[in-house]
């Protein structure tokens, strides 16, 4: 079964389809009164976006969330945070052939069991990677949440094809390198391996190829006891 819930104490859902006039997200249990700086979340989201060159889409989407509700005067409410984006540069036309041409690597015929068909196939629907945008402004909410308690989130393209990138050494995670990545147009620790990575990703475009590819992630300072991150009993992250 799929389901567009994520939720343990936050209770995350996306909604929307690749091809439908917006997606959007609704996060439920945040805790009341966390500043939420909007220009750090318009970054975060720039991060994610189509970054117009041979690594990634060439739809052009700004990917530039509506907050509609649950934050007020730049602190969280507590009550639901809803937020959607508006899909602007959609090609519906170049999926007219996959209404019963199911694509390798794709989820168009598992959501045609799941929806006995009736789901919106146009550039993937509510399956397209179109919708982790929602899911990237939810981490970017919860990020800033969390690093106001000193807890850290980093993540570098650790493999594309046979290319590897140097290893987090666990032992020695800053969050001075955490930040360092954030800030790189190729997010590798090694930029030479980095180069490699694009080069190897223009070539499969250049052929009509694709290539697979393995990120690393590393969370600094999370605390041994996760009941010690709660200020009280209805403040849950």
């Amino acid at each position: 079964m799929m389901s567009s819930f994520w939720n343990h104490n936050i209770t995350v859902s996306i909604f929307g389809e690749s091809h439908g006039p917006a997606i959007g997200v609704v996060i439920d249990n945040l805790p009341p009164g966390e500043h939420i700086d909007l220009e750090e979340l318009r970054c975060f989201m720039a991060r994610r976006a189509p970054k117009k060159d041979a690594t990634s889409t060439q739809r052009n989407e700004k990917d530039l969330p509506n907050i509609m509700s649950g934050v007020h005067n730049g602190y969280t409410t507590g009550t639901p945070l809803a937020a959607f984006i508006n899909n602007t540069d959609q090609h519906s036309q170049d999926y007219g052939n996959i209404s019963k041409l199911a694509r390798p690597g794709h989820a168009d015929y598992t959501g045609a069991l799941r929806y006995k068909g009736f789901n919106d196939v146009r550039g993937g629907g509510h399956f397209s990677g179109r919708l982790t945008a929602p899911l990237c402004f939810a981490g970017a909410i919860c990020g800033q949440i969390l690093e106001r308690r000193g807890i850290y989130t980093g993540t570098h393209i650790a493999q594309i094809h046979n290319i590897k990138d140097t290893k987090f050494n666990p032992l020695e995670i800053s969050r001075e390198q955490i930040i360092a990545l954030r800030h790189k147009k190729f997010p590798t620790i090694s930029d030479k391996k980095g180069q490699a990575m694009y080069d190897d990703i223009d070539l499969a475009r250049r052929s009509l190829d694709s290539l697979g590819g393995i990120v690393e992630c590393a969370v600094t300072n999370v605390p041994a006891d996760r009941k010690s991150t709660r200020l009280n009993s209805s403040h849950r992250l």
